[in-house]
């Protein structure tokens, strides 16, 4: 059964939706048909203006509603150590532990050549300038355990070790919760890798 254009137009359009197959499609379509038209406008219009509201903050990258982040402004966050995430959102996975009290540094994206994401595509060249402002002391490579994440932590250890700071990466390994039986050769070499003393 076909559904009418208007409709058939919707789903498609959520389709795009990262995480949203057909049927969810379906799902959010049929679900703003019951709401009202109130409803309905005030979700076209948060859509509408989404990117009229945003930017990247002019020192870290991360996205904003203002020229400098709270992040940037908040002087109670030390300027000595710096996050280097791939996305925005990874920077508030990072935000979530309300351990780290240092500044973030987001890439938008993680080398990738393969689908023609080179350096000069990142936001490298940003952080570069702010680690040679000398506030720096340590430099945190936060990027995914993916291949393109580690290729990204590679190249900028690469290219910040020798301006005199500090670079680590994120452990990675075992998940908190989960048993030890059902973690896969990687997982548990990574966890060896990055033990620490107890």
């Amino acid at each position: 059964m076909d559904y009418p254009a208007p409709v058939e137009r919707l789903i498609d359009e959520l389709r795009k939706l990262p995480g949203i197959g057909p049927k969810s499609a379906q799902r959010i379509a049929f679900h703003l048909m019951r709401g009202s038209r109130e409803d309905a406008t005030r979700l076209s219009e948060a859509v509408g203006t989404l990117l009229d509201g945003i930017r990247t903050c002019a020192i870290c990258h991360a996205i904003t509603d203002q020229e400098i982040c709270a992040l940037c402004s908040d002087p109670s966050r030390s300027p000595k150590t710096l996050c280097v995430v791939e996305e925005p959102h990874d920077l508030l996975a990072v935000e979530k532990t309300r351990d780290f009290r240092g500044r973030y540094h987001v890439l938008h994206g993680a080398l990738s050549p393969l689908q023609g994401v080179g350096p000069d595509e990142l936001r490298i060249q940003g952080l570069l300038d702010r680690v040679r402002e000398g506030e720096t002391r340590e430099v945190i490579l936060a990027t995914s355990p993916t291949v393109e994440g580690e290729a990204t932590a590679v190249y900028l250890a690469r290219l910040l070790k020798p301006l005199g700071v500090q670079v680590t990466r994120i452990a990675m390994g075992v998940p908190v919760g989960s048993d030890l039986e059902w973690a896969d050769e990687v997982t548990m070499a990574k966890a060896l890798e990055g033990r620490r003393e107890y």
